[in-house]
């Protein structure tokens, strides 16, 4: 009965391990930051996805985001947590701007657009690729044109 015990202790703990490590690329996770620039102008509020993309079955690691300042910078961490980085390898990146509380109303629907604009190519319809370098990068940048 100790030994059973034991055993689904000790799987359990794996399993934690396992969780935290996150997914392929080994889970391994790298410092990502950058600016977003639209119209060549720094542009803030804007929510930056990195989604990490693979040829394979296996889930290549977790998603990270980050929200730009009003510098147009912003930093990455994983979605869900406050781990920063993302994860090392290819990632597919989409931009949007980013919903405050002041554009809902007391009931919850959406007042209006916004502050920032981002057309769809950058957003649902994205195409950019970036490739998360093992040792990280501060130079993440994007420079996204409107219409």
């Amino acid at each position: 009965m100790l030994r059973r015990a034991m055993l689904r202790g000790a799987i359990i703990v794996g399993a934690g391990m396992l969780s935290l490590l996150g997914c392929g690329s080994n889970g391994k996770l790298a410092p990502v930051s950058g600016v977003v620039k639209l119209n060549g102008k720094p542009v803030a509020d804007v929510e930056v996805i990195f989604q990490p993309v693979t040829e394979s079955v296996n889930s290549p690691g977790p998603a990270a985001f980050g929200v730009t300042g009003a510098d147009g910078r912003y930093t990455l961490k994983v979605v869900g947590e406050n781990t920063p980085g993302a994860t090392i390898g290819k990632s597919r990146v989409q931009f949007s701007g980013k919903a405050s509380a002041a554009d809902f109303s007391e009931d919850g629907t959406k007042r209006g657009k916004p502050a920032v604009s981002i057309p769809a190519r950058y957003s649902t319809e994205s195409k950019i690729d970036f490739d998360v370098p093992a040792k990280g990068t501060n130079t993440a940048d994007f420079e996204l044109k409107s219409p």
